[in-house]
């Protein structure tokens, strides 16, 4: 969870319970994440672009000692999105959002990447 001004912006797993204190609730995944309907996954946008390449994503399989090289080449990816980028952090700073994803890994995923090139650290 990270705090933007008077917003805060957060990450999710799809396959948790969406919450009233989600917000704005985005997936980022650029699949749709398997076994999930869209009243279940209560998303109100699916930004697909800001999710990893399908080349990036299938070299990282999930493994966290690629962690560090797939965040790197994942936010050489997110320069493309900036615009996007933007948009979703004007929208933390004056309330919350949820970047939702489908990742079993908590700690090595995309959102987590996502998150802190949105927040700026």
């Amino acid at each position: 969870m990270t705090n933007l001004d008077n917003g805060m912006l957060q990450i999710k797993r799809v396959y948790e319970e969406p919450s009233s204190s989600d917000g704005v609730r985005i997936l980022v995944d650029r699949v749709w994440p398997r076994g999930v309907s869209k009243e279940r996954a209560h998303v109100e946008r699916w930004e697909k672009e800001l999710g990893p390449s399908t080349e990036l994503r299938k070299w990282f399989g999930h493994e966290p000692p690629r962690f560090d090289e797939f965040a790197k080449r994942y936010r050489v990816e997110l320069k493309a999105q900036l615009p996007l980028i933007q948009e979703i952090r004007a929208l933390a700073e004056t309330g919350t959002v949820t970047l939702v994803y489908s990742a079993r890994d908590e700690e090595h995923n995309q959102a987590v990447v996502l998150a802190s090139v949105i927040s700026g650290s």
